[in-house]
């Protein structure tokens, strides 16, 4: 998303023009809980469509190994006559309030992706609206919603076929290569900037629904310029396909300590073959179900893991009977030190594991029990309906 946010965070809806802004989107303040980049650079990161911040934990990046793409720019101006036309302005209001953000048409039959947060307030009862790069503003009706990966998904009629944005391998992304972000900043439709990839597995925690936390996992960070109202938009790789949803931005705070809500040049996208997933069950069911562990955990207070002679972790609270993490042998209790050699150091490193874990895969699971460091593996499975 893209937002004005103290710590990573996404880039907000910017407020539709002429309008007051609403404090609750574009002026949202968030605290930081997880900084790793931002507190190492004193910078803030803030939502894009109307909300405004939100702490991001940035993972190791992933391998940066030699890309097949060639170093240097992409041709923008081709970018921009290819893409252009399938990349949307969305208005979204409700009693909540309101704002702008961007979205991109990803089938000719009028489906469109953006952010949770750029259409939360209209969610219930509200009027969402897009505004083609043609100038046709036409109503759009809510197919599904994610707050917990931040993602939406929209549906407009049209007379004919729309031209769409295909989806590209962000798999194939690597450090280093040029891309092109494409949306409305504050509000100013048909904006296009390019930049590169400045890192991948980025794992930004954002602001949700009702006080909730999203999570952008494995996102990938660009220093193309993304600003509040760019929430929802395209990031494309030089041939034009879809890479990247771009959902959050870095700010740096002002003498007052409050975010300063422009771009830094650290902004970061949910990767396309995770929100192809997310968008394709939206889609289908207008919900998104995840697998999941069966235990309810919370981080383990420093008394405690002195005492348990663990440097951090997660305790086990309660493992719910029948359920995969009983049947891996955990026990409330107990306090898990890794999930997937990852450090478990506070419960978004569980959430990250369940949104890019699929039903029937093994995740191995470092614990300590009674003093002693133990392994096993959960096979994680689809909560009972």
């Amino acid at each position: 998303m893209t937002e004005n946010v103290p710590a990573p965070s996404a880039p907000s809806p910017a407020p539709a023009p002429g309008t007051p802004r609403p404090r609750r989107r574009l002026g949202w303040v968030w605290a930081v809980l997880a900084v790793v980049v931002a507190l190492a650079a004193g910078v803030f990161l803030g939502w894009g469509f109307g909300r405004s911040s939100a702490t991001t934990t940035a993972s190791t990046p992933n391998s940066t190994g030699a890309g097949t793409q060639e170093a240097g720019a992409c041709d923008a101006v081709t970018v921009s006559n290819e893409v252009l036309p399938a990349v949307v302005t969305v208005s979204a209001a409700g009693s909540a309030g309101g704002g702008t953000g961007t979205g991109e048409i990803i089938s000719s039959d009028g489906y469109i992706v953006t952010n949770n947060h750029v259409i939360a307030a209209a969610a219930n009862g509200g009027k969402i609206a897009v505004l083609t790069s043609g100038g046709v503003d036409s109503p759009a009706q809510l197919v599904g919603r994610d707050p917990r990966s931040d993602l939406a998904v929209l549906k407009v009629t049209a007379s004919s076929s729309l031209p769409t944005v295909p989806w590209g391998d962000s798999a194939k992304v690597v450090v280093g290569q040029p891309v092109v972000a494409l949306g409305a900043p504050l509000g100013l439709s048909g904006t296009v900037t390019s930049g590169i990839v400045s890192a991948l597995g980025r794992t930004v925690p954002v602001p949700g629904d009702n006080g909730q936390t999203a999570i952008l996992a494995n996102s990938i960070q660009t220093d193309a310029s993304i600003n509040p109202g760019n929430s929802g938009g395209a990031l494309v790789d030089c041939t034009g396909d879809l890479i990247g949803i771009n959902s959050a931005i870095a700010t740096v705070p002002n003498s007052a300590g409050q975010s300063g809500g422009g771009s830094v040049g650290i902004g970061f996208a949910i990767p396309s073959d995770f929100a192809h997933s997310i968008v394709d069950q939206l889609i289908a069911t207008g919900h998104v179900t995840y697998p999941y562990f069966g235990i309810s955990v919370a981080p383990i207070p420093p008394a405690a893991a002195e005492k348990l002679k663990v440097s951090d972790g997660l305790y086990v609270i309660s493992v719910v009977p029948g359920g995969p993490s009983a049947a891996a042998g955990l026990q409330e209790g107990d306090v898990i030190t890794e999930i997937d050699g990852k450090p478990a150091t506070d419960a978004d490193t569980l959430v990250q594991t369940v949104m890019t874990t699929k039903a029937g895969q093994k995740v191995d699971v470092t614990y300590v029990r009674g003093g002693a460091t133990k392994t096993t593996s959960v096979t994680l499975e689809m909560p009972p309906s």
